[in-house]
């Protein structure tokens, strides 16, 4: 049985867990500094702070998504960037990964918020396959400046 529920503090463990899992999937690393802060913010009051849910599997620990809202020149709304979405390699095909999803555009929608989007690697077949079955492709291609 899956259930999404918000982090609590009392999830930090698990929390740094998953996204650590999440981090070293995408080949990525943080500092220390960054999982501290970002563990605050979490939990941080204000309308442009990131927030999360945490998905369990039969009450273990299995996914994370992290969301955060940002302005728009385009609406009088915000728009939400769902910027981190991670399922467990042993969890995967259990219905997670749209659950989160659902989850957060659940609760953009209780602010009137409609976009919800987000990005993924190219090469992350396995995540493509349930984006493409649950939100429309935009056909926008990412630059960064570094």
């Amino acid at each position: 049985m899956i259930t999404i529920r918000p982090l609590q503090k009392s999830d930090h463990d698990d929390w740094r867990r998953l996204w650590t899992d999440y981090l070293t999937f995408y080949e990525a690393t943080v500092s220390e500094d960054v999982y501290k802060r970002t563990w605050k913010r979490l939990f941080t009051e204000g309308e442009f702070e990131p927030k999360g849910f945490l998905a369990l599997n039969d009450d273990v620990p299995a996914g994370l998504v992290h969301y955060l809202y940002h302005r728009s020149c385009w609406s009088l709304v915000n728009n939400c960037y769902l910027q981190d979405l991670y399922t467990s390699a042993e969890a995967r095909g259990t219905g997670i990964g749209s659950a989160l999803i659902e989850a957060v555009r659940d609760e953009a929608g209780k602010l009137g918020v409609k976009n919800v989007y987000w990005m993924t690697n190219e090469t992350n077949a396995t995540a493509r396959k349930l984006y493409d079955r649950v939100a429309r492709r935009t056909g926008f291609i990412e630059y960064d400046l570094l």
